[in-house]
Formats: C-alpha cells, structure tokens, sequence
C-alpha cells in the first residue's frame, strides 16, 4: 500500500501529469481538498473508489483515514492542488505517515505560478532584466513567516516575486514593495489560472490594489511583481547566440574560466 501525494495543477484537468491520471485511476481511495481541487479533476476516479473531501477534515482525522486505508491496503491518490512543494502541507502528513510505517510517494505537478506566468504570456527570467524568482507569501492567515523572509526584506533583491496567498491582503503587499520596486513597478495578479474562470488583473503598484478590490478577488490567486513584466529590447538568450560553444549534439560546452 503506498498513499501517492499528487500534484494536481492548477485547476485544468488536462494540465494533470500521465502519472498523475494514471494513479488517481487506478488507487481505492482519494482524498481531495473540495475548496481547492476542481470537480474536473476528479472526474477518473473510479466508481468503485472511496472519494473524500477533506476541506474540512483536522490531519489528525486525515492520517486515521488514511490509516484506515492502510490497513485494508488500499493505495490513497491525495490530491494537492499545484505542485506538493510549494505550500501543500505535504511535509505534516508525511512525517506523520513515517510515523505509522506508511509508504509514500510524491508525484510533481504544475505549480500555481508556473500556471499564472503562462496566461500572461511571459517567461519569468528575461536576460539583463531578472534572472532571479522567489516564491514566497505574507504572514497572517497561515503560519507565521520566519525572520528575514518578509516582503520588505525580500524586495530588497528587486527579484521577480510570485507571491502566493495573500490576494487578500493586496493593499499591504503593494505597502511593503514599493519602496524597493517603485510605485510604476508592472504587477500581474492572475485569478483561478487555466480555469474557465481564469482573472488576470495587470497594473502596477501604483493601482494594482485598486483593480484587485475591484474584480473582488481575495484567495485562489498568484500575485506576480517584477520589471520582467514589461520588459522590451533585452539581448536574446546566450541560448541563441552563435557565439555559444557548442558540441556535435548542440550541447554548450562549458568553458574554463
């Protein structure tokens, strides 16, 4: 018995991995968060398989289930929205899991901001623009964030952010970026990405918040702050140049420095 820890996208279900598919057809028993987890998505889960929804479940409640499941050994497909490394709490229940002599396994999944870049039509790394992306959120609704990781203190890199759960608090995440960023910093917030009721608010941080409050959005939501958001006339990628050194199969050759 092995419960598979499955990254189940951002919400379309064809953005669901052939490993993911194949496994939540074929496990007795899936547990899903309701509140974040399409319907869509469910929709190969046999008929003859357990299906629980547990948006309101406590773990403790969560790692008897799946015990349960455990002891009769029936495989458990848990369905995590996005990818499981990145805020899935997927590190509690395995250690619990541990704890029991349960196996596990985690498959990968499209994350939440690799979903938001791709409805803006952009790539996240733009030569001699940003070449550096941190994922992070704010403080309040979840746990707290250690020190050092505030936006502040962040923001101080002018990196590109994907800043997560904290759509809500718009007003306080434009407060603490722009006095490293600058009010005409570009700013995306992109709402429900690959889902039919996919929002993408563009702006700045000058009125992005403004426009956020305006198309009501507060949770299931990626804000995304960085100059790579408009950036025009960059070099083109050392990727295509025809000074890269290649070998016979167009590999670069790395070069002593």
């Amino acid at each position: 018995m092995t419960v598979y820890f499955i990254g189940a996208g951002p919400g379309a279900p064809d953005l669901l991995t052939l490993r993911a598919d194949r496994l939540i057809r074929s496990c007795g028993m899936c547990l899903y968060a309701g509140s974040i987890v399409p319907e869509e998505v469910l929709a190969n889960v046999p008929p003859q398989a357990e299906l629980i929804n547990t948006a309101r479940m406590p773990l403790d409640s969560i790692t008897e289930t799946i015990n349960r499941a455990h002891q009769s050994g029936i495989d458990v497909a848990r369905l995590h929205s996005g990818d499981p490394s990145i805020y899935s709490a997927v590190a509690e229940q395995a250690r619990r899991l541990t704890e029991l002599g349960i196996d596990y396994e985690i498959v990968p999944g499209v994350a939440s901001f690799s979903a938001a870049a791709a409805a803006l039509g952009h790539e996240l790394t733009v030569p001699t623009v940003g070449q550096t992306v941190i994922l992070t959120r704010v403080s309040g609704r979840a746990s707290a964030m250690p020190p050092g990781e505030d936006l502040k203190t962040l923001g101080a890199s002018k990196a590109t952010l994907c800043i997560h759960l904290a759509a809500h608090d718009i007003l306080r995440v434009v407060s603490e970026l722009e006095p490293n960023y600058g009010a005409d910093c570009p700013v995306a917030v992109v709402a429900f990405a690959s889902r039919p009721d996919q929002v993408i608010v563009r702006g700045t941080l000058r009125d992005i918040a403004q426009k956020v409050h305006h198309h009501g959005i507060t949770r299931t939501a990626v804000i995304l702050v960085g100059e790579v958001l408009a950036a025009e006339g960059f070099p083109d990628s050392f990727l295509y140049s025809d000074d890269r050194p290649r070998d016979a199969e167009g590999r670069t050759i790395p070069c002593a420095h």
